[in-house]
Order: structure tokens, then sequence, then C-alpha cells
């Protein structure tokens, strides 16, 4: 990565007709954290490599294993967090388990971060 510089204020000037709008539209500190921690899901590359399998069928763990050349164990414990971060969800078709995206919302996450990066 190049080395950024950042330019400073020459002096102290508080704007308070700005700092009132961005003081009223900051969501509460809970929300932050919680989305924080949803962010940090996102910051592993064998969670982002389950999502873009799961973007093109729902799979076992088994596949997923298969096609990222993993341990079942190792799968099922990165399935985990993203369940609980209401990710993926799963559905119980006899012996089997399949996992697939939660919702949309998820695809549209990752091709944006993807645009962003590309820029």
């Amino acid at each position: 990565m190049s080395e950024v510089t950042l330019d400073c204020c020459d002096g102290i000037e508080i704007h308070r007709d700005r700092l009132k709008v961005v003081t009223e539209q900051m969501p509460r500190e809970e929300e932050l954290n919680d989305l924080a921690e949803l962010f940090k899901v996102f910051g592993d590359s064998t969670r982002i490599r389950i999502l873009f399998v799961l973007f093109e069928a729902e799979v076992c763990v088994c596949d997923l294993a298969e096609a990222l050349h993993m341990t079942q164990p190792a799968i099922s414990h990165q399935l985990k967090i993203l369940k609980q971060a209401k990710l993926v969800r799963s559905r119980r078709e006899g012996k089997s388990v399949f996992y697939s995206l939660a919702d949309g919302h998820v695809r549209t996450i990752i091709a944006q971060g993807r645009e962003h990066i590309e820029e």
C-alpha cells in the first residue's frame, strides 16, 4: 500500500452546526458495536470463500469442504460464526444439512466491498 498523508486544520475552530447534524444522526453505541461485530465476520478470508460458494449454490458441509480443500470441522466452525451473524441459514433434508445465504443483503455487502477495492 502507498503511504497516505492527511491534511489538518491550521487552527482549532468548532463548527457547531455540523456537529449538531452529526450528533443527531449518530446511531446508538449498541448499534455501532453490532455493526463492528458484523464487519469482523467479513474479516476472515475463509468465511468470504464460503460465502462465494454459497452465492452459486445451496450446499452441505461436505460439499464446502471439498470445494475449499478444507476439513469438515474447519468448515463447520466457520459456518457457525456465519450463522450466528445471520449471514447464512441452514435446512435439513434427510441426513444432509444444506447451507445458503441468509438473504440478498449478504450478496450486496460483498459486491459493494469488491467494487470499493477495485476503484
